[in-house]
């Protein structure tokens, strides 16, 4: 799976359980302490080991 960093945009290829999260994007506001991965697409937090995303975008800051 994709590193992903706060602040990052992630789009949701496939979250288990969840069909109407596919295809949202959103930016990464915090990872806890499970490492589920917390944003801007809705309530619910991508779990890596069960869903698909891929980071679409990072801050212009992190670029290097």
């Amino acid at each position: 799976m994709n590193n992903v960093n706060i602040g990052d945009t992630v789009k949701i290829i496939n979250m288990k359980g969840e069909p109407h999260y596919k295809d949202r994007e959103g930016v990464v506001t915090h990872i806890d302490d499970a490492g589920q991965i917390h944003g801007t697409w809705g309530g619910c937090a991508i779990i890596p080991e069960a869903d698909t995303y891929v980071v679409v975008a990072t801050p212009v800051s992190d670029r290097t």
